[in-house]
């Protein structure tokens, strides 16, 4: 769903820059309250993942479209709403730039329409509570049957607020080739059967980690997260490091061909013998502009694997690299991110004592 910038006037993505902008200043004043640092490395791991999880589209039987993983709830499960949010900021941010997914004058209304769903709505009406509710007390598998209920609900209603979110944007910046009422009538539909299988992709995440380390999701009863752990914390990050290792370097080779529920939306796949959509013009669509001129050259400089591949081959090899190499980028600034934090936050409280 990552949109491109001639889907958006300059107007609307300042608007959507400025928006997602205040959320991570927001998210940022937060997690320097944080005083539980132990998340550092389970942070750096999952957003390394969902990063080799985007990079994987499954294809969506029966429509010529596939979708791939957004990650928003996976996130803010693990780590809370606004480290979430950080972390997928992060990660749009260096598809962008490095890999040129997903327009760089986009990138705010990107951030809003995949990140701040998932991140925050999905946790606040929907994760937590699901998980502070009474549903299926009394049964056996109670948590992990309420860890399922939130995750595929909160994919599927966080993704068709961003597929919604997407349709009023391109509206608002003017874009004829796409009406409203034509448009949200083929996106709504595609994004809830992709939202439908991110659901059950959260699902597996959450409950391995669930029965390996209970005490790393977040809103669990004391109880459920007192329960004995099966793996070492190091252990299970070592897993999910393998599964990010496996899925980045070897597992996005398999990717569909499919275009995405966007890309399908607009330009149909009537190659594969499917519906045009909306039939558009892939080479010439939307609008054009001084600032998207801007972005798209600055992309051109700094996307030094784009579309996760290298330029000018075909090779596999690209697909590969761009997997590693992403995923580690990822990682390590989603570490700096985390250890800025704590320098702010020891400073303030150094600052503190000073003045006491």
């Amino acid at each position: 769903m990552h949109m491109a910038d001639a889907l958006l006037a300059p107007a609307v993505a300042a608007t959507m820059f400025a928006a997602s902008g205040a959320v991570v200043g927001v998210s940022v004043k937060e997690l320097k309250k944080d005083e539980n640092m132990a998340k550092l490395p389970t942070m750096a791991v999952t957003a390394a993942l969902v990063f080799a999880g985007q990079m994987i589209n499954y294809t969506i039987p029966g429509t010529g479209s596939s979708g791939h993983l957004c990650g928003g709830m996976l996130l803010s499960a693990l780590l809370g709403p606004q480290a979430g949010f950080l972390s997928m900021a992060v990660i749009l941010a260096i598809q962008a730039l490095f890999f040129a997914d997903g327009g760089l004058l986009a990138l705010g209304a990107n951030c809003w329409n995949m990140a701040f769903y998932g991140c925050f709505i999905g946790y606040y009406l929907i994760w937590k509570p699901i998980m502070h509710s009474r549903l299926f007390d009394g049964k056996k598998n109670a948590d992990r049957i309420r860890i399922a209920l939130a995750s595929v609900l909160g994919c599927v209603i966080t993704l068709q607020m961003g597929a919604f979110s997407v349709v009023l944007e391109t509206t608002a910046s003017g874009i004829t080739e796409l009406p409203f009422g034509a448009f949200a009538g083929i996106m709504q539909p595609i994004h809830l059967a992709i939202g439908l299988v991110e659901g059950l992709i959260t699902t597996a995440v959450l409950l391995f980690i669930y029965e390996a380390r209970p005490e790393l999701l977040t809103e669990l009863s004391v109880g459920a997260k007192k329960a004995k752990s099966r793996c070492s914390l190091k252990m299970t990050v070592a897993i999910l490091a393998s599964v990010v290792v496996m899925v980045g370097g070897g597992l996005s080779l398999f990717a569909s061909g499919n275009p995405d529920g966007l890309e399908w939306s607009m330009f149909g796949n009537s190659e594969a013998g499917y519906s045009e959509n909306m039939a558009l013009d892939e080479d010439a669509y939307g609008i054009s502009s001084k600032a998207a001129d801007t972005a798209g050259m600055i992309q051109e400089k700094t996307a030094f694997l784009p579309d996760y591949a290298f330029t000018g081959s075909d090779s596999a090899a690209g697909t590969t690299v761009s997997g590693l190499v992403g995923s580690a980028i990822v990682a390590a600034v989603a570490v700096l991110i985390c250890m800025l934090g704590g320098f702010f936050r020891t400073k303030r409280i150094n600052g503190n004592c000073e003045d006491t």
